[in-house]
C-alpha cells in the first residue's frame, strides 16, 4: 500500500519536530514523504540546519497524512493566510490530519481545533484553549483524524502512532526496531513535573524570547 506523508518546512522550523516523523514515515515502504513550502528555495532551521522544500503549495500531490512541525518559526504562520489557506485545504481531504509541538498552534489558527482534544509543547499548552481546542496533557493525542504530539522529541512517538493506524502494529512496531528506536534518557527532567525547579526556571527563561512574541500574535488573531 503506498502512502504519502507531507510535512510543511519553513523558515526557524525547529528541526528535530520534522526529522523525527520523516525518520518514521521514510522507513514505511513504498511512503512518500513531501517537504513542502510556498517554494523551492531552501529553508534554514531554528538552529541552522538547511532544508529544501520537495514540493510547493501549487505543486503537492495529493496525501494521507499532513503534518505540521513547530518551532520559532510558528510565530508568523499564525498569521500567514497562503499557509493556513493550504493547512485548511488539505485537512478536508487528508487521511489523517497532524503536528508535532507547537505546529498545533497552526491549525489552532487555522480554526482547525475547535472542539478538538489536543496537545503541544508544555510551554505552549495553554494557547490551546485560546483556539477552542481541548488541552490533554498527553504525548500524543487522538481525536478522531486528528493526531497533535506533546514537544520536540515526542515527534518519534507520533510517527509510529500513525504508522500503526495506517498500516497495524505490527508494521509500526517493524518500523520500531528498525530505527533500535528504545529511549532511555540519562536524566528524568524531561517534563515540567518532573525537572528540578531551578532547571525549570532554566528553560522557561531560554524559551521566553519566542513566547511573548507568540502572545502577541495570538491575542490579535483569537
Amino acid at each position: 500500500m503506498s502512502l504519502s506523508f507531507g510535512i510543511l518546512v519553513f523558515p526557524q522550523v525547529q528541526q528535530l519536530d520534522l526529522t523525527g516523523p520523516y525518520e518514521v514515515f521514510a522507513s514505511v515502504p513504498d511512503s512518500a514523504v513531501h517537504l513542502i513550502w510556498k517554494d523551492g528555495e531552501p529553508v534554514r532551521s531554528a538552529t541552522g540546519i538547511p532544508f529544501v522544500p520537495t514540493a510547493t503549495f501549487e505543486t503537492c500531490p495529493p496525501l494521507d497524512v499532513l503534518c505540521i512541525p513547530g518551532g520559532a518559526g510558528v510565530n508568523p504562520l499564525l498569521e500567514d493566510e497562503a499557509v493556513l489557506d493550504f493547512v485548511r485545504a488539505r485537512a478536508r481531504e487528508v487521511r489523517y490530519l497532524t503536528s508535532v509541538c507547537t505546529g498545533a498552534l497552526v491549525l489552532g489558527a487555522a480554526g482547525l481545533l475547535k472542539g478538538r482534544r489536543a496537545t503541544t509543547h508544555w510551554y505552549a499548552h495553554d494557547f490551546l484553549a485560546r483556539f477552542g481546542a481541548v488541552p490533554v496533557q498527553d504525548r500524543v493525542v487522538r481525536d478522531g483524524t486528528l493526531i497533535t504530539a506533546g514537544g520536540v522529541t515526542s515527534g518519534i512517538d507520533f510517527g509510529l502512532a500513525v504508522v500503526a493506524e495506517l498500516l497495524g502494529r505490527e508494521e509500526a512496531e517493524t518500523v520500531q526496531l528498525t530505527l533500535e528506536y528504545a529511549p532511555a534518557p540519562p536524566f528524568g527532567a524531561g517534563t515540567p513535573a518532573e525537572a528540578p525547579p531551578a532547571v525549570l526556571e532554566r528553560a522557561r527563561k531560554r524559551l521566553c524570547g519566542s513566547r511573548a512574541a507568540r502572545e502577541a500574535i495570538i491575542g490579535r488573531i483569537t
